[in-house]
Protein backbone atom coordinates (compact mmCIF):
# COMPACT_ATOMS: atom_id res chain seq x y z
CA UNK A 1 0.00 0.00 0.00
CA UNK A 2 1.21 3.25 -1.29
CA UNK A 3 0.95 6.59 1.12
CA UNK A 4 1.16 9.67 0.93
CA UNK A 5 1.80 12.53 3.90
CA UNK A 6 -0.84 15.28 3.33
CA UNK A 7 0.71 18.57 5.67
CA UNK A 8 -1.41 21.65 5.81
CA UNK A 9 -0.77 24.45 8.21
CA UNK A 10 -3.91 26.44 9.60
CA UNK A 11 -5.34 28.82 11.99
CA UNK A 12 -6.66 27.68 15.14
CA UNK A 13 -9.91 28.04 14.48
CA UNK A 14 -10.17 26.41 11.19
CA UNK A 15 -8.63 23.26 13.04
CA UNK A 16 -11.72 21.07 14.18
CA UNK A 17 -13.94 21.79 10.67
CA UNK A 18 -10.99 20.77 8.58
CA UNK A 19 -10.52 17.47 10.56
CA UNK A 20 -13.60 16.94 9.98
CA UNK A 21 -13.57 17.49 6.21
CA UNK A 22 -10.58 15.47 6.36
CA UNK A 23 -12.28 12.04 7.97
CA UNK A 24 -15.41 12.68 5.88
CA UNK A 25 -13.34 12.59 2.60
CA UNK A 26 -11.38 9.08 3.96
CA UNK A 27 -8.84 10.30 6.70
CA UNK A 28 -8.16 7.20 8.71
CA UNK A 29 -6.72 9.66 11.53
CA UNK A 30 -4.72 12.86 12.10
CA UNK A 31 -1.74 14.48 14.27
CA UNK A 32 -1.99 17.90 15.39
CA UNK A 33 0.70 20.50 16.22
CA UNK A 34 0.00 23.21 18.29
CA UNK A 35 1.41 26.55 18.47
CA UNK A 36 2.96 26.46 15.23
CA UNK A 37 4.38 29.83 13.73
CA UNK A 38 4.18 30.91 9.57
CA UNK A 39 4.80 33.69 7.65
CA UNK A 40 3.56 34.40 4.39
CA UNK A 41 4.42 36.59 1.83
CA UNK A 42 3.68 40.05 4.12
CA UNK A 43 4.21 40.40 7.65
CA UNK A 44 0.64 41.41 9.40
CA UNK A 45 1.04 44.49 10.97
CA UNK A 46 -1.28 45.55 13.50
CA UNK A 47 -1.40 48.80 15.77
CA UNK A 48 1.95 51.06 15.71
CA UNK A 49 2.84 48.50 12.97
CA UNK A 50 3.55 45.75 15.53
CA UNK A 51 3.50 42.08 14.10
CA UNK A 52 0.54 39.95 14.36
CA UNK A 53 1.79 36.34 14.44
CA UNK A 54 -1.95 34.44 15.07
CA UNK A 55 -1.34 30.96 16.42
CA UNK A 56 -1.45 28.14 13.63
CA UNK A 57 -1.97 24.29 13.90
CA UNK A 58 -0.08 22.09 11.90
CA UNK A 59 -2.13 19.05 10.58
CA UNK A 60 -0.39 16.16 9.85
CA UNK A 61 -2.42 13.15 7.58
CA UNK A 62 -0.88 9.68 6.57
CA UNK A 63 -3.27 8.75 4.02
CA UNK A 64 -3.63 6.08 1.37
CA UNK A 65 -2.47 7.60 -2.16
CA UNK A 66 -5.46 6.81 -4.18
CA UNK A 67 -7.47 9.60 -1.34
CA UNK A 68 -5.21 11.92 -0.98
CA UNK A 69 -6.70 14.30 -3.40
CA UNK A 70 -9.82 13.82 -2.70
CA UNK A 71 -8.95 14.92 0.40
CA UNK A 72 -6.76 17.74 0.00
CA UNK A 73 -10.08 18.82 -2.36
CA UNK A 74 -11.48 18.94 0.65
CA UNK A 75 -9.70 20.51 3.14
CA UNK A 76 -9.10 23.29 0.87
CA UNK A 77 -12.60 24.00 0.08
CA UNK A 78 -12.87 24.29 3.54
CA UNK A 79 -10.39 26.12 4.64
CA UNK A 80 -10.86 28.32 1.82
CA UNK A 81 -7.05 28.52 1.08
CA UNK A 82 -7.22 30.03 -2.35
CA UNK A 83 -10.19 32.42 -1.53
CA UNK A 84 -8.59 33.87 1.58
CA UNK A 85 -5.25 35.15 1.90
CA UNK A 86 -4.06 33.96 5.31
CA UNK A 87 -5.91 31.22 5.98
CA UNK A 88 -3.77 28.29 5.56
CA UNK A 89 -1.59 26.24 3.49
CA UNK A 90 -1.58 22.47 2.44
CA UNK A 91 0.75 20.24 0.58
CA UNK A 92 0.97 17.01 -0.51
CA UNK A 93 4.46 14.33 -0.17
CA UNK A 94 5.34 11.13 -1.08
CA UNK A 95 5.92 8.64 1.98
CA UNK A 96 8.34 6.24 0.25
CA UNK A 97 8.04 3.79 3.98
CA UNK A 98 5.32 4.03 6.76
CA UNK A 99 5.76 1.72 10.33
CA UNK A 100 3.26 1.27 12.58
CA UNK A 101 -0.07 1.94 10.31
CA UNK A 102 -0.72 -1.94 10.05
CA UNK A 103 -4.39 -1.67 12.01
CA UNK A 104 -4.93 1.55 9.00
CA UNK A 105 -3.67 -0.77 6.19
CA UNK A 106 -6.51 -3.35 7.56
CA UNK A 107 -8.96 -1.22 7.46
CA UNK A 108 -8.45 0.83 4.48
CA UNK A 109 -7.89 -3.19 2.81
CA UNK A 110 -11.53 -4.29 4.74
CA UNK A 111 -13.24 -1.10 2.98
CA UNK A 112 -11.73 -1.05 -0.21
CA UNK A 113 -13.02 -5.30 0.01
CA UNK A 114 -9.32 -6.19 -0.92
CA UNK A 115 -6.54 -7.72 1.11
CA UNK A 116 -3.00 -5.74 0.89
CA UNK A 117 -0.17 -6.67 2.56
CA UNK A 118 2.26 -3.85 3.94
CA UNK A 119 5.02 -2.28 2.05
Amino acid sequence: MHFKLIVAMVEDDLTDDLLDAARKAGATGSTVINNARGEGLNKALGIFGMEITAQRDMLLFLVEAHRSQQIMEAIARVGEFDETPGTGIAFVVDVEDAVGVKHQIAALSDTAGQTSKPS
